[in-house]
């Protein structure tokens, strides 16, 4: 797995879940299909009468997120930037071009109402629900950094294997002191719960 089979996932998938952070702080969920995909970045449309665009406007932050039906999970934490005044309109044809039926909901020239965002610096998880052991993994796209999330067990470990046996995955292996792989690991932090020296520390 890699970011741009990841990008191609979310392309076949269609419809993503946009999440943001309103005035006050609550969280918001939209979902999205008027997107169009580049090599390393997409973008999306939406109206710039909308508290969605008003809230990317202020802040940018946004996660994005699809579920595969293959139980593959792929989140994208990134910045959403509004596109350059002189390439809007192109960006509008394109989508419109791609998402007809965008043109029942914005006919004619209505469409004007809209503003194109870009996603383009990127951090993408990518998390397998449907192998055994599940597989996760994230990648970094642009300018974005990979963020250290889970556990790891630190040289306190007395190697009594409490945190093997707690594991739903199984995906921590024997030594002095033993080790989590963390491309199995849910995070659900059983070993950690579990470990009678605290050994096993959150990332």
């Amino acid at each position: 797995m890699d970011a741009k089979t990841c990008l191609q996932k979310l392309q076949l998938v269609g419809t993503l879940s946009f999440a943001t952070v309103d005035e006050n702080g609550a969280p918001q969920i939209r979902c999205v299909s008027a997107i169009h995909f580049d090599k390393e970045s997409f973008y999306f449309f939406t109206a710039r009468g909308k508290n969605f665009c008003r809230e990317l406007l202020k802040d940018g932050r946004v996660q994005i997120l699809a579920h595969t039906k293959f139980n593959e999970m792929i989140r994208v934490s990134a910045k959403a930037v509004p596109v350059p005044d002189n390439e809007q309109s192109e960006k509008i044809n394109i989508i419109f071009s791609e998402q007809p039926y965008l043109s029942n909901v914005y006919p004619d020239n209505t469409r004007k109402i809209g503003i194109i965002f870009e996603v383009r610096d990127m951090e993408i998880e990518y998390f397998n629900l449907g192998v055994k052991p599940i597989f996760r993994e994230s990648y970094a796209v642009g300018d974005k950094k990979i963020s250290s999330k889970g556990y790891f067990i630190t040289g306190e470990c007395i190697s009594c294997g409490t945190c093997a046996e707690s594991c739903p995955q199984k995906c921590i292996t024997s030594g002095s002191p033993y080790r989590i792989q963390s491309e199995h690991c849910l995070h659900c932090g059983a070993c950690f719960e579990n470990c009678p020296v605290k050994a096993v520390k959150r990332l």
